[in-house]
């Protein structure tokens, strides 16, 4: 997904016009900062800031993030009486990135690890609704852990709720807090047919989604799909999220465009795993009743609901479940009902869509001794202005008035204005290099935040610095030029480069 904002600078004609308009920029930037940031302070050590911008650096050429990945259902069934209906999927924890194997080598301590606990976010939560997390290293490298027992009673009175994360090392150390997004409570999977005037249930395309096969609904025997090593496989400890894509049924293996809009029963659908990226072959989704897949059903799907996969082209051939194996069963067609299949309990998946969050964060600049949380996300940017007075808001979540916006490394004037808005001013191009030759190429710099006490949150956008080619004739005829020309070329670049530069954004 890209965000792109692009503006001119107006060209100035003649040396004069340029100074008068440099002034203009200037002031019309002091008086931006004089409305705006009353009241703002900044670094005032230069000694400090270059420390730190030499750590930054450092960390640019190989970052040490540490990511903290949950992963969720987006409805949770409430639980009535006695009975006791623990999330499925259940929430998972995965621990990235090498600044956990950093950790553990800094600290230099027996049985040193990382301890969590899970529960909801609601202050009157019995003990029996938080679960302690017990994380284990997987092949890959990573820290997994899942909370099996968790649920929501008939107490409950909300509609949405977040699972809260607390991880701590075994030194007794607070890493933090980290939160869910909203799960919908609801009583139990619909049965009416789904309208799109009320889409809060329905499962649109592109979204993500997990899949679970109950033999005879025996909780114990609950296996997921997943994938290890490749291949799919059907697993009872941990689940995959994949994303689910509404494609052309007219179209062939080979070619397959992606749609947009609702699923439907009867819809030609792919799945792809969000983590690996293994897909398979074109689906066509049919809805489970009694054991039977409806071959004329085409409602919208919903959450929880059971649903087929039959494979396109395919003559009653459905994806199945054998143990923990994923296979293809060859389906009966109904001798009664035409427009019916006849299913084993290994062909009937429930479907419900699910959530990622993800956390980065990286203290290998210091010490940090207080909680990495709130850790602060960014969901969008959005430029105004131009020239001498570019800003840049930064829109997300989680913010607050300790942060720094960092265009690669080099800090910018930073104003907190909520806990989902900040505002900086876009630092000069010249800040990122002397060579001024740079300037006739893009340049695009990582957009980072970074606490006071030097603690780094990484995000995934960019910043990018383009270079206007056509705002001089004699610009066509640079590649002709040769080495003598230098002197030109520098009169030229000091008179028009700094104000004629488009702006834009991208992640």
């Amino acid at each position: 997904m890209k965000s792109r904002r692009t503006f001119l600078v107006c060209v100035c004609a003649t040396q004069r016009e340029y100074k008068f308009c440099l002034q203009l920029s200037q002031r019309a930037k002091m008086h931006l900062q004089h409305r705006c940031y009353s009241g703002l302070s900044f670094r005032s050590n230069p000694d400090q800031l270059d420390h730190l911008r030499d750590g930054v650096r450092r960390y640019l050429q190989l970052p040490a993030d540490q990511t903290v990945l949950i992963l969720h259902a987006k409805v949770a069934q409430k639980s009535y009486g006695s009975e006791k209906r623990f999330f499925c999927p259940p929430p998972c924890v995965y621990l990235t990135g090498p600044g956990w194997k950093l950790k553990q080598e800094q600290i230099k301590e027996a049985g040193f690890r990382v301890c969590g606990y899970m529960g909801l976010d609601s202050i009157g939560s019995s003990h029996m609704e938080t679960q302690k997390l017990n994380f284990e290293e997987q092949p890959d490298s990573k820290e997994f852990s899942c909370a099996k027992a968790l649920y929501i009673s008939d107490t409950e009175k909300r509609k949405h709720f977040r699972l809260v994360l607390k991880l701590f090392f075994s030194n007794g150390q607070e890493i933090g807090t980290f939160y869910s997004k909203l799960i919908k409570v609801i009583s139990k999977p619909s049965q009416k047919k789904q309208s799109l005037k009320n889409t809060d249930l329905c499962i649109s395309s592109g979204s993500k989604v997990s899949l679970f096969n109950r033999l005879r609904s025996q909780t114990v025997s609950t296996r997921y799909l997943s994938v290890e090593g490749g291949t799919f496989i059907a697993s009872a400890r941990q689940w995959a999220a994949f994303t689910l894509h509404l494609a052309d049924e007219h179209c062939t293996r080979g070619e397959f465009p992606l749609r947009e809009g609702y699923i439907h029963y009867g819809s030609v659908v792919q799945l792809i795993c969000t983590a690996t990226g293994v897909t398979l072959p074109p689906l066509i989704i049919r809805k489970v009743t009694k054991q039977y897949a409806m071959l004329d059903v085409d409602e919208p799907i919903s959450q929880l609901h059971k649903c087929a996969f039959q494979f396109q082209g395919s003559d009653g051939m459905y994806l199945c479940l054998s143990t923990e194996k994923v296979i293809q069963f060859q389906a009966s067609p109904c001798p009664k009902e035409a427009n019916r299949d006849l299913l084993n309990d290994g062909s009937c998946w429930t479907i419900i869509g699910t959530e990622t969050v993800e956390y980065t964060f990286s203290d290998s600049l210091a010490c940090i001794q207080d909680p990495v949380s709130p850790v602060p996300l960014i969901t969008m940017l959005e430029l105004t202005g131009g020239g001498d007075v570019a800003m840049l808001e930064v829109q997300g979540e989680y913010f607050h008035a300790d942060l720094k916006v960092w265009f690669g490394d080099v800090e910018a004037e930073t104003m907190y204005r909520t806990p989902k808005s900040l505002v900086c001013v876009v630092p000069d191009v010249s800040a990122f290099g002397s060579d001024w030759r740079w300037l006739r190429y893009p340049i695009t710099v990582p957009l980072s935040l970074i606490r006071n006490d030097g603690l780094i949150y990484s995000s995934s956008f960019t910043f990018t610095y383009t270079p206007e080619q056509s705002f001089l004739p004699a610009l066509q005829v640079l590649p002709g030029l040769t080495q003598d020309s230098d002197t030109l070329l520098n009169s030229i670049h000091q008179e028009f480069t700094r104000t004629n530069f488009h702006l834009f954004m991208q992640s």
